[in-house]
C-alpha cells in the first residue's frame, strides 16, 4: 500500500507494528528468506550497475576556461576531466553550492 503525503507509515506498516506489539508476528520460512535474499541481491546488483554506468559527453568550452579548470584540477590533484566530472556530479546532486 502506498503512503499518502501526510502519513508517516502506511496501513501495512501500521498493521505490521501492531502484530509485533501483540506477539502475532510469524517469522518467514527458510524458503521465503532465501527468496527475499536473492531478490535483494538482484536489486542491489541492478542498482550498482545503474549508478556506475557512464556516458560520454562532448562540450565546447572557451580555451581560457579550460586552462583555469586545468589549474584548479592540479590544485586538487586530479586529472582535469575527472575534476570536471566530479563538479558536474556534485552539482547534479545539489552538493555544489558555489558557482
Amino acid at each position: 500500500m502506498v503512503k499518502k503525503d501526510n502519513e508517516i507509515y502506511s496501513k501495512d506498516e501500521l498493521d505490521f507494528f501492531k502484530s509485533i506489539e501483540n506477539w502475532n508476528y510469524d517469522s518467514m520460512s527458510e524458503k521465503k528468506v532465501e527468496q527475499f535474499k536473492n531478490e535483494a541481491k538482484i536489486i542491489a546488483k541492478n542498482t550498482i550497475e545503474k549508478k556506475t554506468r557512464k556516458k560520454a559527453l562532448n562540450i565546447r568550452l572557451f580555451q581560457e576556461d579550460i586552462l583555469k579548470i586545468k589549474a584548479m584540477a592540479i590544485k586538487e590533484g586530479l586529472p582535469y576531466q575527472t575534476y570536471l566530472a566530479s563538479i558536474i556530479h556534485k552539482f547534479s546532486n545539489w552538493e555544489y553550492k558555489t558557482i
